[in-house]
């Protein structure tokens, strides 16, 4: 287990502070992705098959810290693009009425604090895209692939608000980890 953990680590370290809080955002995501299609069996049974389909997007978190050590801004920006698409992919799997369309949030405000201020204008698509996500999330997705009774879509909503949460303090707790060192790169 500990030569795991420290390829683990090998593979997330990147040289920027800010590219590897995505690569540690994103890792994170991909060690939890397959226990949310669990949560949601246990809320719903076999009804919540279609949000397997979230696990598609799983390669595409795991390639943040290669993009990262690639292209910093590319690997940065990258996570929040990843985390709108995942986002969309779960809505149509089990609707928006569980609650879904709160990940755009951390998506959000990752967008907003992983660039630095010279970086701001060349990432504004990618600061519009969890609002234009949720702006035209009906028209962009359709009807969910599966409905869900209301008792169940509450349960779904308070999963998933409590995985928003979560997300949203980790962020916060590694930018502000930042704080007292510097936010550019090594070297």
């Amino acid at each position: 287990m500990p030569d795991r953990l420290a390829r683990l680590r090998a593979y997330a370290s990147v040289d920027d502070p800010l590219a590897g809080i995505a690569a540690t955002v994103a890792l994170v995501v991909v060690g939890n992705q397959p226990f949310y299609p669990l949560y949601l069996h246990a809320i719903a049974g076999r009804a919540a098959w279609p949000v397997w389909l979230t696990l598609l997007s799983t390669p595409f978190f795991l390639a943040v810290p290669a993009a990262a050590r690639w292209n910093s801004l590319t690997g940065r920006l990258l996570l929040p693009v990843v985390g709108v698409a995942n986002t969309l992919i779960a809505i149509k799997a089990v609707g928006r009425d569980s609650g879904l369309d709160l990940f755009l949030l951390p998506c959000a405000l990752l967008a907003a604090v992983l660039v630095r201020p010279h970086e701001r204008l060349a990432s504004l698509p990618v600061l519009a895209l969890p609002f234009l996500a949720y702006l035209w999330l009906g028209g962009l997705v359709g009807a969910p692939l599966v409905a869900f009774p209301a008792e169940q879509q509450a349960a779904m909503l308070m999963v998933n608000a409590i995985s928003v949460a979560s997300l949203l303090v980790l962020i916060g707790l590694l930018v502000a980890g930042l704080f007292g060192r510097s936010a550019e790169p090594a070297g």
